[in-house]
């Protein structure tokens, strides 16, 4: 049996104090479980209420990226410095050392090579196996106007059934083709549809009136950094998309493949969390560059 609460200290029940009621930072995520909220809180700041991602996932389907070729080497400086690592389960397992306390977010989505058309893509991981790795959600891509756009929007629909069912959040990723234009309509289009079919974040690029985009989307929008930008103009993009409504940035080639990508993370924190502008951003990369960091 228990043993009896013994203690001669006066029962407190607070009678005057009204049991409060959180509301949840981040945007269109009030309705979600613990579970779930939890797993979102360790991606997004709850301070800023915004998150640096360190996407290094390329290799599910280009291969040995530059600056990717030994992850061990370059990555593993910059995770510190990431709120949360978009990563495959390969890499994690492989060549992240498990005590690094920073959110994951799995690539689930996989399939062919970019020697193939790329949108043919299948569920690549199971809610199990992410589980298994801690993982606080998972990453499929969706290519609204592609070739096989059906069968990607299917692969995020059903990873969204088995999530909710662990309170595991889904990335959606707006895959852009070459045949695609990359403008407000557009990234508009295909981020609404991400949210309506259950994504808990929406991943794009940033575009021009991209606050209509933010605006018309119900969760949360990370812009994805794309090719390698000179950093000062890498750092006014991400100024510019927080200014416009983005809740983060998941960076990966305008990080591991600067000049300093140790530097240069923690410049884009400056904009992210700080609320620095691109200048004041560039200034600290030059300045921790100096000292050869």
């Amino acid at each position: 049996m228990p043993e009896q609460d013994t203690s001669a200290k006066t029962k407190e029940y607070y009678l005057d104090t009204p049991q409060e009621c959180d509301r949840f930072f981040l945007k269109g995520s009030g309705n979600y479980d613990w579970g779930m909220k939890n797993r979102l809180a360790r991606i997004f700041n709850p301070a800023s209420g915004k998150t640096v991602m360190l996407a290094f996932d390329h290799g599910y389907f280009q291969g040995p990226t530059t600056g990717l070729e030994r992850m061990d080497v370059t990555i593993r400086p910059l995770a510190p410095h990431a709120d949360a690592l978009m990563c495959t389960r390969g890499a994690l397992r492989t060549l992240m050392n498990p005590e690094v306390p920073q959110a994951v977010v799995l690539r689930a989505s996989g399939g062919p090579s970019i020697l193939k058309d790329l949108s043919d893509e299948r569920i690549a991981v199971s809610v199990e196996d992410a589980l298994r790795l801690n993982a606080s959600a998972v990453a499929l891509q969706v290519f609204i106007g592609g070739t096989h756009e059906t069968q990607s929007v299917h692969n995020m629909t059903s990873m969204v059934d088995a999530c909710n069912r662990y309170g595991v959040p889904v990335l959606g990723v707006t895959a852009v083709g070459k045949e695609l234009t990359r403008d407000a309509r557009y990234i508009g289009l295909a981020a609404r549809i991400l949210a309506e079919l259950g994504a808990s974040i929406v991943k794009t690029y940033y575009v021009d009136d991209f606050e209509t985009v933010t605006a018309a989307c119900p969760v949360p929008i990370v812009i994805a950094g794309g090719k390698k930008l000179e950093e000062l103009e890498a750092l006014q993009m991400a100024r510019d998309a927080i200014d416009r409504g983005a809740s983060g940035v998941d960076m990966g080639r305008n990080v591991f493949q600067s000049d300093a990508p140790v530097a240069m993370i923690q410049a884009v924190r400056k904009v992210v969390h700080d609320g620095a502008s691109a200048e004041e951003a560039f200034e600290l990369y030059r300045e921790l560059t100096s000292r050869g960091v």
